[in-house]
């Protein structure tokens, strides 16, 4: 289940088309469940602070946005390749993280860590 409805989205932004956007937010918020341990869940999201809650829905709705138009270079298995002189290399990149198996930007990981949810600390 995503952290945003699909009007909330709809509302703010429309790269996504309807017959992917349900899968894409629920892919995405499973994904922020990996970077967070779980602790949304665990909590419950309507117990996070409103600051939370708002980040976590910025960060569902740009992180689906960011897979949904990724998609293929995300999907690929080769960390890089080259054909004829030209390389391509996937993984971390300084603008890219690559964080528990997901992919994500780098500003979009800085602003999901505002919530204190991405901490290691086990005393969270």
């Amino acid at each position: 289940m995503a952290y945003i409805t699909l009007e909330e989205y709809k509302a703010n932004y429309s790269d996504i088309p309807d017959k992917d956007l349900n899968r894409a937010l629920n892919k995405a918020s499973r994904h922020i469940d990996s970077l967070t341990y779980g602790r949304i869940r665990g909590v419950g999201f309507d117990n996070l602070t409103p600051f939370q809650q708002e980040i976590i829905k910025e960060v569902n709705c740009e992180l689906a946005n960011f897979e949904y138009e990724n998609a293929e270079l995300i999907e690929n298995v080769l960390s890089s390749y080259s054909i004829n002189g030209v390389s391509m290399n996937f993984g971390d990149t300084w603008n890219v993280k690559l964080m528990k198996g997901v992919a994500i930007p780098t500003e979009l990981y800085e602003t999901l860590a505002q919530t204190g949810l991405t901490c290691r600390n086990v005393r969270w």
